[in-house]
């Protein structure tokens, strides 16, 4: 096999293949040697040197089902491109075939229903703005160029998940292409095997092209970035946990973290281009309800951006990771954090590569996460915290650094960590920690699944999940 696409990746081939590909087409085939090709086939980790044979960029969902088909004639490794946000680069391909969804992102709203129908090439800035306009929203990712499909069949974290779950709790079902071809409905009433999987198993299964969401009312929101020099980390942290484990209200949503100071009008110069400590405020609700919920961290006298009521569509991009940086991530979690937890995790603060956008994170967790934890199979969603160091930077001799560096971070929270691992806040770091990511059994009840709809494993990149064996 490995013979036959070399030999199929000479430049002949990819001319007649793009040819053949592209009469049956009704989006846009591109070969290497074509315009255009350079910029479709950039993602988000920039560290991520692949180049496909072919990328096809689908119109229709017929296309969707005829690229998929001419690659397993062919042969040639697939890969599904959304938001293109996955830090291992799983919608990259060397060689192979990337079926590209970008232009599949309608976002349909009904107010009256409160539902959301979402196409598989949506991002989150298609959905909110969508249902902004309604009063309405579900829990998305906080970066709002992120794929709705690819971070909700992962899970989806987001600002207001200790109110209204993960992404994938709002979900009321998913038209995904089966490896074969299959159109195939999954709900709790239809497929709901599958249905199970897809909160959380990810592209394991099929290309998702419709997915229908719950919507929630949202009257007022709230943004706010307290700002602290760096050395009164520990001090800031440990009154931030304290609000937390004390019962903070859940619509409070948000996270402690270090990062280098923005040159915002809103940050103090002697704060910008410096490591600092933030306090990430969002809260479904009025700036004085949230300044009530945070009054013990107000008493701390910060800097930043105050709490500001807007938009929730705003709130979703106001803190956008920008593209093009080398990224590496990962992730912890811990039922408990001693006051010796929080000073290891201030200290690694120093290690990240300043200035860039790398952030090193805390997110307080519990509330509706942690109530559905029974339900769907993802493990993780019954700790209290998850330490998640988020390295963002420009220069490839920093490498070695940002990567030691968040490795070092999980290293350091082995003592708290409870073992699981929620697998969209990490890259490729072995099957181990994809099967923590699900606990063995679950794995076990993926994979069966896998089998009945993917049994070639053709969707293999990501976090993969092995099809059991017949």
């Amino acid at each position: 096999m490995m013979a036959l696409g070399q030999h199929k990746r000479d430049r002949g081939w990819m001319a007649v293949s793009a040819t053949d590909l592209q009469g049956r087409f009704d989006g846009d085939v591109l070969s290497p040697e074509d315009g255009g090709y350079e910029d479709a086939r950039a993602i988000f980790n920039s560290m991520i040197e692949r180049r496909p044979a072919l990328i096809a960029q689908c119109a229709t969902v017929e296309d969707v089902r005829t690229a998929l088909a001419f690659a397993r004639e062919e042969r040639l490794e697939v890969a599904i491109r959304g938001g293109g946000h996955s830090v291992a680069g799983a919608s990259l391909t060397d060689g192979g075939l990337v079926i590209d969804m970008r232009r599949l992102n309608a976002v349909s709203v009904d107010p009256e229903a409160r539902t959301a129908t979402v196409a598989g090439g949506a991002v989150w800035a298609d959905v909110d703005r969508a249902c902004q306009a309604h009063g309405l929203f579900t829990v998305g990712g906080r970066v709002s160029t992120t794929g709705v499909a690819g971070l909700t069949l992962g899970g989806g974290s987001g600002w207001f998940e200790r109110l209204h779950g993960l992404a994938c709790d709002s979900l009321i079902s998913v038209d995904l292409i089966a490896a074969d071809g299959r159109l195939v409905h999954a709900s709790e009433d239809e497929n709901p095997d599958l249905f199970w999987a897809l909160h959380g198993g990810g592209g394991n299964f099929g290309i998702a092209v419709e997915l229908k969401f719950a919507l929630h009312e949202l009257p007022a929101a709230t943004l706010g970035l307290l700002m602290w020099p760096a050395e009164r980390g520990a001090e800031i942290v440990r009154t931030y946990r304290d609000l937390i484990d004390a019962g903070a209200p859940e619509e409070l949503g948000g996270g402690a973290l270090y990062l280098t100071g923005p040159p915002e009008e809103f940050v103090p110069a002697e704060l910008q281009g410096q490591l600092i400590c933030g306090i990430a405020v969002v809260y479904a609700g009025t700036p004085q309800e949230a300044a009530k919920a945070v009054a013990p961290l107000l008493e701390l006298n910060p800097a930043g951006l105050p709490l500001t009521e807007m938009p929730y569509a705003e709130i979703q991009s106001a803190l956008d990771d920008p593209p093009g940086y080398r990224n590496y991530w990962s992730v912890e979690h811990a039922n408990s954090l001693p006051d010796e937890a929080i000073d290891d995790f201030c200290k690694r603060a120093y290690d990240m590569v300043v200035p860039s956008p790398s952030q090193h994170i805390l997110f307080p967790w519990g509330g509706a996460v942690q109530q559905q934890a029974s339900r769907w199979p993802l493990p993780h969603r019954s700790a209290r915290w998850a330490v998640h160091p988020l390295g963002l930077w420009e220069d490839a001799d920093d490498d070695a650094q940002a990567i030691a560096w968040a490795r070092d971070t999980c290293s350091d929270f082995e003592p708290w960590a409870t073992g699981d691992v929620y697998l969209n806040f990490v890259g490729d770091e072995g099957q181990d920690r994809v099967v923590a990511g699900f606990g063995e059994d679950n794995y076990r009840r993926m994979a069966a699944v896998k089998a009945q709809f993917d049994p070639d494993n053709v969707f293999r990149l990501g976090h993969n999940v092995t099809p059991a064996a017949a």
